[in-house]
């Protein structure tokens, strides 16, 4: 751990790099949310449809979306109960793991996702990548990638 001697302060650069990048996370998240509210989503919801909709059989074991979607596993429990309610997922229980449970995309959960994606596409669309050129895509993801790989390595997880 770095003392207050040897702290490698930011630069002006940096610092300003650093406060755009969390200034456009929060805004980009709050503007993709507020286009999820009226389907009555939110960008958590939306989450859990996609990894459910893209995994096989339209189900993951809780523990792995827990991880997946970097939550704690008593967060996503509260999560999948409220989206129960609703309809788009159910749990199901592990029959070679009786003390494991999967979440399971429901056929509404499904149609939901058809309904939805278009929107959120669209959204992501225009708040994001139509004010960008190509040539800044492939830049942010070529100095993205680095930064994804190591946090992903600090995770345990490739």
């Amino acid at each position: 751990m770095e003392t207050e001697t040897a702290t490698r302060w930011l630069t002006e650069a940096e610092q300003c790099a650093w406060r755009t990048h969390l200034e456009v996370n929060r805004l980009l998240t709050y503007q993709l949310e507020k286009d999820l509210q009226p389907f009555g989503l939110t960008m958590n919801d939306y989450e859990i449809l996609v990894n459910l909709s893209e995994s096989e059989g339209r189900r993951m074991r809780m523990s792995d979306l827990a991880s997946a979607t970097l939550q704690s596993k008593s967060r996503l429990s509260h999560q999948i109960t409220r989206m129960e309610h609703a309809d788009l997922v159910r749990r199901e229980n592990c029959e070679s793991d009786r003390r494991g449970l999967f979440a399971v995309l429901t056929d509404h959960g499904m149609e939901m996702m058809h309904k939805v994606a278009p929107h959120h596409v669209a959204s992501v669309r225009r708040h994001f990548f139509d004010l960008l050129s190509p040539e800044d895509i492939e830049h942010l993801k070529s100095s993205l990638g680095p930064v994804a790989e190591h946090l992903r390595g600090q995770r345990g997880k490739p």
